[in-house]
């Protein structure tokens, strides 16, 4: 019964023959193996973007925190939501790559920016002033980090924000996957269609071993990117194993499947939980997370019975009235199972 994080699955088939693949014999480095030519054709494909340049990197962080500082002065404001992922769990990543820059923090319930949230809060920046940083960038997730997801007119109407006051867009796809299944849209539909200019691209919380596709949907930023990744440390020099992984993701629609999966696991957990007297939602749920209240005295049996997930936030104890309603997030993952979840609504119910 895991539900701590969709990056405590292992990895998935498909892809780890696909490394085992590429283990055979040598092949060049530093992303000039046919693999990365493949890739980058699969990318340009699946969003209908020829003209897009692509690479990869190791984790989220760093596809972020590159992301950004491509786009971002050191002397730059980059607008998120309070909850982002760049705000709250990346140890000042994107600062420290931009050399500087600043995180203005817009609020929004569920997890989500609105348009006159963001419009509000890059006014609030003085534009040329020079005691003040200068409007730089606006980043937004998609899953977020609530569990919600951004529609294509949602994201298409605070892109317009954006480009009202000439700022570049940038989305967190760590689980872009998850949001696109869940909303019908097109991969082109929900990134540049809709106003996006350069995208992380998650892999490896949806059954890679450790890849995140960076999408410059501008390709004028590409040797910038490129010089910053090398100078930040993440150009692999056995990229093989990077573009193995991507390339087996993308194959066959097996990144849809895994997403869709996930999302399906996670309709069943709410329902086992919302099926619980005293139990409810933080969050909608609309992908693969889910965000809900229980007794705590519920918490305590699910995880003396072994179940593992995190109360949200991270305050929150097991100390306390065992009737009293905590807050927890559950997290579904490509290969989360109909029994994890039957064996989990069988401990919260109280049957052994």
């Amino acid at each position: 019964m895991e539900f701590a994080s969709d990056n405590s699955s292992g990895v998935a088939p498909e892809i780890m023959a696909a490394l085992s693949a590429a283990n055979a014999g040598y092949a060049p480095s530093y992303g000039t193996d046919p693999a990365m030519d493949r890739v980058r054709a699969l990318i340009r494909e699946i969003f209908e973007a020829p003209a897009a340049e692509v690479y990869l990197v190791n984790n989220g962080t760093t596809a972020n925190s590159l992301s950004l500082a491509t786009y971002c002065p050191p002397w730059g404001a980059v607008y998120c939501h309070d909850t982002a992922h760049v705000e709250v769990d990346e140890c000042g990543a994107p600062e420290f790559f931009i050399g500087g820059g600043k995180l203005v923090k817009v609020p929004g319930a569920d997890g989500k920016m609105t348009p006159d949230a963001l419009r509000q809060a890059i006014d609030a920046t003085p534009h040329g002033f020079v005691h003040s940083v200068q409007r730089a960038i606006v980043t937004l997730t998609n899953t977020t980090e609530a569990g919600t997801i951004y529609s294509v007119a949602e994201t298409a109407a605070l892109c317009a924000v954006a480009k009202d006051y000439g700022l570049p867009v940038h989305l967190d796809g760590a689980r872009f996957a998850n949001a696109l299944v869940a909303t019908n849209a097109s991969p082109a539909e929900m990134s540049w269609k809709a106003g996006v200019d350069i995208l992380s691209f998650g892999g490896t919380k949806n059954g890679c071993m450790g890849v995140e596709a960076v999408v410059l949907f501008d390709p004028k930023k590409a040797w910038e990117f490129e010089l910053r990744r090398k100078r930040g440390g993440h150009l692999f020099s056995k990229h093989r194993y990077l573009s193995a992984q991507m390339e087996a993701y993308l194959t066959d629609g097996l990144w849809l499947r895994l997403a869709r999966d996930a999302n399906a696991r996670a309709a069943s957990l709410e329902a086992a939980i919302l099926s619980l007297p005293g139990a409810s939602l933080l969050y909608p749920r609309e992908a693969n997370m889910v965000f809900a209240y229980l007794p705590r005295g519920t918490h305590r049996r699910a995880m003396d019975a072994g179940a593992h997930y995190y109360l949200w936030p991270h305050d929150e104890t097991l100390d306390g009235p065992g009737d009293q309603p905590v807050s927890a997030r559950f997290v579904c993952s490509w290969c989360t199972s109909d029994a994890d979840i039957e064996a989990f609504a069988g401990i919260i119910r109280g049957r052994d």
